[in-house]
């Protein structure tokens, strides 16, 4: 590998080879490609990006990352390292994916990962919310079909599941979310996006996948990235006591970063059209405050868990769920052996160095 890669995080380069090393995904479906991914410098998206343009190197790919960006500077920070080799694998398409787009705009795949992600938005934000879920999706369903592209992947959210009576939720599962509280704008769009994704798929024939995603992190997560992972990952490299703003009691299951990454391009790859795919690590499944024990038990200094809970703000936070998500038909796909939580929380602190 070119030896620049060394100016990215170690921590990250081995995870861009564990991406690169899985025999399973067919990556020469994307020699002389244009993949084109949206929300690219988020987690998720900025991840696919440089995992892409490693698998290129690794594996003598002529593909073009296209990377839907809505700031230049910040792309050029989060790709410095990447633009560093000069690499002409990598362009930048600056726009709003709900905005119109430019004319000339072509590409064989695309992943859709732009999204909302701030709960506080969800709240005080709900119009923004819902448009831009709706508006950015639909602009991309049209792209798709008239590009002709071979492969759709839309980024969901376990969220979509509501309450359920039972806490295993499979693909075909639906529990209830009430469209008049305003925290739910988030949930409910994500829902219309997944029903625009099937219409354009059963309509125009455009291969259009969904991932749904549980709450995912690693290697890649921005410094000042405010969700409670990153909280408890500050709290245990400098030694601070965890602060829950909630009792604690939802429980789901969690996805390190880089294997997020495989079964996206497993679904663009290989997924069925039309077809949802729920995306975790059911060994993972843990309430919130049984992850922050885990997570004080790891610090290298004696730390408490507390809690600061305020009243007035439990509406920014979804409400207590369990959701366990079932991982059987992704798992037709490709099984993905998964990195545990307790390696994935060691892992971030390395990074964070």
């Amino acid at each position: 590998m070119h030896k620049l890669w060394n100016n990215e995080s170690p921590v990250l380069v081995e995870d861009l080879q564990y991406i690169s090393s899985d025999s399973v995904i067919p990556w020469n479906k994307l020699d002389g490609k244009k993949i084109l991914i949206t929300g690219a410098t988020g987690l998720i998206g900025s991840l696919l990006v440089k995992a892409l343009l490693y698998a290129a190197e690794s594996k003598n790919l002529n593909l073009t990352v296209m990377a839907f960006v809505r700031n230049i500077a910040k792309a050029e920070r989060v790709f410095k390292a990447e633009l560093e080799l000069k690499n002409t694998l990598l362009q930048f398409v600056e726009n709003d994916v709900c905005s119109t787009f430019c004319s000339d705009l072509h590409a064989d795949y695309i992943i859709h990962t732009a999204s909302p992600t701030a709960s506080i938005d969800f709240v005080e934000k709900p119009v923004d919310t819902i448009l831009t879920t709706f508006c950015g999706t639909w602009n991309l369903l049209e792209l798709a079909k008239e590009c002709g592209c071979q492969g759709f992947v839309y980024l969901s959210s376990m969220e979509i599941y509501g309450k359920l009576a039972h806490e295993n939720a499979s693909e075909d599962d639906s529990g209830y979310i009430n469209p008049l509280v305003i925290r739910n704008s988030y949930p409910q769009a994500k829902r219309i996006a997944e029903s625009l994704c099937a219409a354009y798929a059963s309509q125009y024939g455009v291969q259009a996948n969904i991932v749904r995603l549980t709450l995912t992190f690693g290697p890649g997560v921005s410094q000042d990235d405010n969700r409670v992972f990153m909280q408890f990952a500050r709290s245990i490299k400098n030694g601070k006591d965890i602060v829950l703003h909630t009792q604690g009691r939802t429980k789901r299951d969690y996805l390190y970063t880089a294997d997020a990454v495989r079964g996206i391009l497993s679904v663009l790859l290989l997924g069925n059209k039309g077809e949802a795919y729920n995306l975790s690590n059911p060994d993972t499944y843990i309430s919130i405050y049984d992850m922050a024990q885990l997570c004080a038990s790891l610090s290298h200094k004696k730390i408490n868990v507390t809690f600061e809970c305020s009243p007035e703000k439990q509406n920014i936070y979804s409400p207590d769920l369990k959701i366990n998500l079932d991982i059987n038909k992704i798992n037709e796909l490709n099984k993905i052996e998964k990195i545990p939580l307790k390696i994935m929380f060691e892992r971030m602190p390395e990074y964070m160095e």
